[in-house]
């Protein structure tokens, strides 16, 4: 014959129950919120390579036009257009 559980009993083991369903509901919700946070980081580190990516690309564009801008041929034709030429040696000082 089987012995009948008091309601003290009942008690308990529906207690611990419960409590088993709160920890396991908890561990659920952490592991998600992990989740969700790991595919978060993903997204802003892909962002990232691609903001760097379009920078450098930027900077390649920038090396470009400043050589152009820099240069010896371009710097002589604008010099010519206003008027300038190079100084013969009488005309240059060499200061101490």
């Amino acid at each position: 014959m089987r012995k009948r559980k008091t309601g003290k009993e009942r008690h308990s083991t529906m207690t611990v129950w419960v409590a088993l369903i709160v920890v396991f509901m908890a561990e659920l919700l952490v592991y998600s919120w992990c989740r969700v946070q790991y595919v978060h980081t993903g997204y802003e580190i892909t962002e990232a390579r691609r903001q760097k990516q379009t920078l450098i690309a930027l900077q390649h564009k920038l090396d470009v036009e400043e050589a152009r801008l820099r240069s010896p041929r371009r710097i002589r034709g604008i010099a010519e257009k206003r008027g300038l030429t190079m100084p013969d040696l009488g005309h240059v000082f060499v200061m101490p």
